[in-house]
């Protein structure tokens, strides 16, 4: 065994599928002084029980990216390190018994065909071809991915091992970790076997990775389930076929039901995800043990008894195979079901690998990602789906954390409707006036944890969980949600709007830091203004409102959603010696939208403000007696302000509002008409519209580069794109007899039979009563009056390239009222 070195650059604590994974990409990438420390021998955690199933199947456009990495990585990685595999390519079929599923199956079928992937949508009788011993009772179809496959969990982490290993990277195994601390700008590793200094500590821990995440100080939000699944004995049939064949049988999904069913040599392997599931290791009654390596729990197999009748029942010749064994052992699980990969909230020079509900079909692509933000700092495909810092404190807590997980596990295989709302762990974060609009009507969904209105339902409507399983536009919020838009846009709107990200920038200095990290102009005191930040690349890593009082007294205003991400953007960014203070104020305030021609008189009822102050001002006043600051801005596109309080003082200043609102019409909206009402506007949303997928200059953001500057970040790459000329651009799409549905995000478009773009979001509006689509499109297409097709759902629909301006009010004549 090597013995443990005193330094290193990288240490990894962790050596399953994905800690092997991370090293050998790093080597890869020339960081060879790179150590993994695992506290057993390597695979001895969830990757060592796991089945090894490969699938590139995902709604996530990032996820399919990363699960396609892997199934690419694996096909040629036997050959590159000299290491044998058992890599099996079956190619798979996920069924589908419902309308709503092969709709699903349809947008997949347009990612993947997109990302390169020949998946496609067959109908019953090529299901019965490519898996003779099924019955199709209730069938309507199946999605077929011909990359999809199982391997050999243990061998394949061994070969990553291998490959980093031949590359120089160290592993040391028996050598568990005890203990981290900082000293200076260095980590310092304890572990059984000494202490290692380095730079930079990758949390790969699996199922432990909370254990670990505790010597940093950080709260990792994950638990763990129990995962079982059948080996079945030998089937003459079975046998007789594949010898006949010369391959296995496709991996089978039966999703609606929630299992798999995939060939084992001569027998089967039935894996179900019930929702009658079990968490382990939750509270005191029921501890981690110290070492639960290569170990499982009991047969727990009364939770399996439905699944295993309808698998019979759909593949009948399992039932004539006896029972060989049963595995059960420990998955971990995050609050959405996505691992975290990235930098650890709050940590300098600490990154997390870990929580996998899918580590086999992940982990190649795991590393590569890993290996990028540990070496470049950023990433090739936008990861936010995976970004540690998409929760912020809140879904830390253990009750939420086992809620989430045993949503998430018991609808493995959901599909992700737009207006669904997950009931699990809810109320976690409520605005100060959550039960007043909850009584006006409120359906809620959270944002980062917020409790927001979506829309507002009325006696009769229909409000249950099953309304909202769908894809079509017509469902009950529908003519709510016009409602609620033609309110803002004939009188007056009000959107309760808790959790706006908040930061303070002030001190000697900071104007000035500001204007070298975004592309464009800081705005002057007095005045509120849009600012883009840049990666090196170019590419759009956040979008801020920066609400400037002084010259270096500014507060920054983000997504909800972005708190924990913004924030550390700035912060690591800053001078370690700054004269100037970040200071996160997200919890102390919140705010009101009021939109819409009254909203100028619903105010003057209230304040003494100066209502007369242009677009784009601020100004501090008083309703009732308390504080409020009016930022006159409009998401929604009409004449209206924002209304900032603190949140002793919402309730108060709310009240008075919609008092006086009353004889002008007010009326409450939600977060789904703001979704329609922007997409009118052409306004972007963050981490669908803006992500680093695409370059500022894509986005169609250069009116706010400002090229004179002496120099910001990404302004190198920027000029060079300028200069190059763009490839793709960014533009407004209307949606000609669209049918029943929008375009959801990630919707490919075509023109003369090619693939040239890609929608980024989409909605009705209800303004100009159209199908809007947002995306990315081959520049040379972008001209207005320029006709392509967008693909919804697997029909493909004429769109028409708009004018560069607003569908709805195009000269800001309203807005600037």
């Amino acid at each position: 065994m090597a013995g443990l070195p005193t330094t290193a650059r990288v240490v990894i604590i962790g050596g399953g599928v994905v800690g092997a994974s991370s090293l050998y990409h790093l080597a890869k990438a020339g960081w060879t002084d790179c150590v993994l420390l695992e506290k057993n021998e390597l695979t001895s955690g969830s990757t060592w029980h796991a089945a090894g199933n490969v699938p590139t199947f995902s709604s996530s456009w990032s996820l399919m990216n990363m699960q396609r990495y892997s199934t690419e990585l694996y096909r040629g990685l036997a050959d590159e390190v000299d290491y044998p595999m058992n890599y099996h390519v079956t190619g798979s079929l996920r069924l589908a018994h419902t309308q709503e599923r092969m709709q699903e199956f349809q947008r997949a079928k347009g990612m993947g065909r997109y990302q390169g992937m020949d998946i496609d949508v067959v109908g019953l009788d090529e299901i019965r071809r490519r898996y003779p011993f099924i019955e199709t009772h209730e069938l309507r179809g199946a999605l077929y991915d011909p990359s999809d496959g199982d391997i050999d969990p243990a061998q394949l982490t061994q070969a990553l091992a291998k490959g980093a290993r031949d590359m120089g990277a160290k592993i040391i195994r028996f050598c568990p970790v005890t203990g981290l601390r900082r000293e200076k700008d260095e980590w310092v590793v304890e572990t059984a076997q000494g202490e290692i200094r380095c730079e930079i500590v990758v949390n790969a821990a699996g199922y432990r990775a909370a254990e670990v995440g505790r010597m940093f100080g950080r709260d990792v939000p994950m638990m763990v389930m129990s995962h079982q699944y059948i080996l079945f004995e030998e089937i003459p049939e079975l046998a007789a076929w594949s010898k006949e064949q010369g391959k296995k049988l496709p991996l089978l999904r039966d999703v609606d039901t929630s299992y798999y069913l995939r060939q084992e040599k001569n027998g089967m392997n039935l894996g179900p995800y019930e929702r009658n599931c079990r968490a382990h290791w939750v509270g005191h009654n029921d501890p981690m043990p110290d070492d639960f390596s290569f170990q499982l729990f009991p047969d727990d197999l009364d939770r399996l008894e439905d699944y295993l009748a309808d698998a019979v029942a759909r593949v009948p010749i399992l039932g004539t195979a006896g029972l060989s064994k049963v595995i059960n052992g420990p998955i971990p699980y995050a609050p959405d079901g996505n691992p975290l990969i990235g930098p650890m909230p709050g940590v300098p020079n600490a990154f997390e690998a870990c929580v996998f509900t899918f580590g086999i079909a992940q982990g190649g692509g795991a590393g590569k990602v890993l290996a990028e933000w540990v070496t470049e700092g950023q990433t090739e495909w936008d990861m936010w789906s995976c970004d540690p810092r998409r929760f912020t404190s809140f879904a830390s807590a253990p009750d939420y954390c086992v809620a989430k997980g045993m949503e998430i596990y018991g609808n493995e295989y959901a599909i992700q409707f737009p207006r669904h709302a997950w009931p699990a762990g809810r109320d976690r974060k409520l605005s100060p006036i959550h039960d007043r609009i909850k009584a006006l009507g409120a359906r809620f969904d959270a944002y980062n944890g917020w409790e927001r209105a979506t829309w507002y339902a009325q006696a009769g409507d229909d409000v249950s969980e099953a309304a909202t399983l769908t894809f079509r536009r017509d469902g009950p919020w529908h003519h709510r949600v016009r409602e609620e838009c033609l309110a803002v846009r004939d009188a007056a709107g009000i959107l309760d709007l808790p959790g706006f990200s908040r930061f303070n920038l002030d001190g000697p200095g900071a104007a000035e830091w500001l204007r070298q990290q975004v592309t464009g102009l800081v705005p002057k005191p007095g005045r509120i203004g849009l600012v883009y930040f840049a990666d090196d690349k170019g590419r759009i890593v956040t979008e801020m409102s920066v609400v400037r009082h002084d010259e270096d007294h500014m507060t920054l205003i983000s997504a909800a959603v972005a708190q924990w991400h913004d924030f550390e953007w700035l912060k690591w960014r800053m001078p370690k010696d700054a004269s100037f203070k970040l200071v996160d104020r997200t919890e102390e305030y919140s705010t009101q939208i009021l939109a819409g021609p009254n909203s100028r008189k619903i105010l003057a009822d209230v304040c003494a403000a100066d209502l007369a102050l242009p677009w784009l001002t601020h100004q501090e006043t008083t309703i009732v007696g308390r504080w409020a600051r009016l930022v006159r801005v409009s998401f929604a596109g009409e004449l209206g302000w924002e209304i900032h309080t603190k949140v002793d003082d919402t309730a108060a200043v709310f009240d008075a509002v919609w008092a006086a609102g009353q004889k002008h019409g007010l009326k409450p909206f939600g977060m789904y008409a703001l979704d329609s009402l922007r997409l009118e506007k052409g306004y972007r949303a963050w981490k669908g519209d803006l992500s680093t997928d695409y370059s500022i200059l894509q986005g169609g953001l250069e009116r706010f580069v400002k090229w004179d500057k002496p120099d910001f970040r990404g302004k190198t790459a920027l000029q060079n794109e300028k200069q190059q000329g763009v490839k793709k651009r960014f533009v407004t799409l209307v949606v000609e007899n669209p049918g029943d549905c929008d375009a959801p995000s990630m919707s490919t478009l075509w023109h003369d039979g090619r693939i040239v773009g890609e929608t980024t979001s989409g909605r009705w509006g209800h303004r100009i009563d159209k199908s809007i689509a947002l995306g990315m499109l081959r520049a040379d297409l972008t001209e207005p009056g320029t006709a392509v097709e967008v693909e919804i759902f697997g029909e493909r629909f004429k769109a028409v390239v708009q004018n560069d301006e607003p569908l709805w009010d195009p000269k800001n004549e309203r807005l600037r009222a």
